[in-house]
């Protein structure tokens, strides 16, 4: 069974970082999507960074040039580190993966089944 746990989250004032990590667990394809997403008050779930297995990363507008997605394939540990945070940036954080077939998505437009609990990141001005 597959199992994602997120950690890191906080508060923070604007301006600071954070570094959001999802331990992963029960998931054994060689070949996924990894990602964040993220739901602020009154707001849609929305895409904010995606990993492929071979490398190819992809951002939210929103937040490139301030956001690194990364992982520890050994350690089975997706990362995500947010600096110049800012008030917009306040949401609940998910992680997700899913496993792919022979077909190389982007995985911005990938439909993701496996997630996490979600933790909170909330920015103050």
């Amino acid at each position: 069974q597959v199992q994602l746990v997120e950690s890191g989250g906080g508060s923070v004032q604007a301006g600071g970082s954070l570094r959001l990590s999802c331990a992963v667990s029960g998931f054994t394809s060689s070949r996924h999507c990894m990602g964040w997403f993220r739901q602020g008050p009154g707001k849609e779930r929305e895409g904010v960074a995606h990993i492929r297995f071979d490398g190819e990363t992809s951002y939210a507008d929103s937040v490139k040039g301030r956001f690194t997605i990364s992982v520890d394939n050994a350690e089975k540990t997706l990362y995500l580190q947010m600096n110049s945070l800012n008030v917009e940036d306040t949401a609940m954080y998910y992680c997700a993966a899913e496993p792919l077939g022979w077909i190389i998505p982007l995985c911005a437009n990938q439909n993701y089944n496996n997630w996490g609990q979600g933790t909170q990141v909330t920015v103050s001005s």
